[in-house]
């Protein structure tokens, strides 16, 4: 039945919909692995700058 195309596409969509939001939701609350600051990366940040 041709008339049922769009109603496929529309599914279609909103499935693409909610596996993405699921996606965005699950990225936002699952935290990502800590950086491990090493003496070598802090003391990029206290360098003085060249202003006086």
């Amino acid at each position: 039945m041709p008339q049922m195309a769009p109603l496929l596409w529309m599914y279609l969509f909103m499935f693409f919909l909610a596996s993405l939001m699921l996606f965005l939701v699950l990225n936002y609350f699952i935290s990502p692995f800590k950086k491990i600051s090493t003496p070598i990366l802090m003391t990029h940040k206290l360098q003085k700058s060249w202003k006086l």
